[in-house]
């Protein structure tokens, strides 16, 4: 099937997979071939359906909104996959961990000493008008000292090839699972093409998250609970909630499953209460406690930021992180 790419347009933007109209650049020439070897556009397509069908077997959705009725779709998925070098991904990840070094002591001053501010480097305005800024916050230590646990950096690419970070996402980043599953279903549909790359592995995401959670547990609990918190199942996002929470062997729970009694968190079981000191929120700030933030909020746990504030439970994300990620 030679052809596959015949009628194929090089446009003035940057093609990730071409150098020139037919000439594939060095790390897509194999799978260029590889292309060419199939039999037909009809094995294309088979190819395309057991993607498909696999993704629909596994439940990996995601839901569309609009005028007030949900749909549910199935994760799009190319059948080309966007190939990275090890020597270009070695250089984003070194922009990355310096970028999120960077959030971080820009949020950890403008919950502290707001030096960035006094000093005129960022007009406080900019900063105290912004709907992400949580002024309550100002002076309470956090724990492990960490605001970003996690981002999603949203990346581009310029017309030269140049990458940029469009944008970055700090309260409840999505999107990581459909990462997994993607990269399972890639397995289904091309077997030996990972290998063949020798493609870096994606499977132990959800290890170092559990890790991650684990270690922002309170000092003094020697066998912390970790739960993920979810607005519930007619979330968008409700397939990640789920996978995320089953992966890491956690808890899911809703708003009405957590209760704070002296400033301290419970999930409620049908044995009693027990105590929870990590929270993998999928709510944002506004929801997460009606008695602070939003007060028609149902989805959040009353009290619950007081037993932040305290440190008696640790939240991923913390609150008032939006406010580097502000698009204003």
């Amino acid at each position: 099937m030679a052809d596959l790419f015949a009628n194929y347009e090089h446009g003035k933007f940057y093609d990730e997979m071409f150098a020139a109209p037919g000439k594939a650049r060095p790390h897509y020439r194999r799978l260029f071939e590889r292309f060419g070897l199939l039999e037909n556009m009809t094995e294309l397509m088979d190819r395309q359906r057991t993607a498909d069908q696999t993704f629909i077997d596994r439940g990996v959705t995601f839901t569309v909104y609009s005028d007030n009725a949900g749909t549910e779709k199935i994760f799009p998925f190319d059948l080309l996959p966007r190939i990275i070098p090890s020597h270009e991904w070695a250089h984003l990840e070194r922009g990355l961990i310096q970028r999120m070094t960077a959030l971080n002591m820009f949020l950890a001053d403008i919950y502290g000493p707001q030096r960035i501010l006094k000093e005129g480097i960022m007009p406080r305005e900019m900063i105290e008008t912004s709907k992400n800024f949580r002024p309550e916050l100002v002076g309470c230590k956090i724990a492990k000292d960490l605001y970003v646990h996690i981002n999603g950096s949203d990346m581009i690419r310029d017309d030269a090839g140049l990458y940029s970070v469009l944008e970055d996402n700090l309260r409840t980043p999505s999107g990581v699972s459909y990462v997994l599953e993607n990269r399972q279903v890639m397995k289904r549909v091309f077997p030996t093409m990972l290998r063949d790359y020798r493609v870096r592995p994606v499977e132990n995401y959800t290890n170092d998250l559990l890790n991650l959670l684990l270690h922002l547990a309170p000092a003094h609990v020697p066998e912390p609970t970790v739960v993920l918190l979810t607005p519930g199942v007619f979330n968008s996002a409700y397939f990640e909630h789920s996978f995320l929470a089953r992966q890491m062997g956690i808890e899911i729970v809703e708003g009405s499953d957590l209760v704070v009694e002296n400033d301290k968190v419970y999930m409620r079981r049908t044995d009693g209460l027990a105590p929870v000191h990590v929270i993998y929120r999928r709510i944002d700030d506004d929801f997460l406690d009606p008695t602070v933030f939003n007060p028609k909020s149902l989805l959040g746990v009353p009290g619950l930021f007081n037993a932040y504030k305290k440190g008696n439970v640790a939240l991923c994300n913390p609150i008032g992180t939006g406010v580097a990620d502000d698009k204003a």
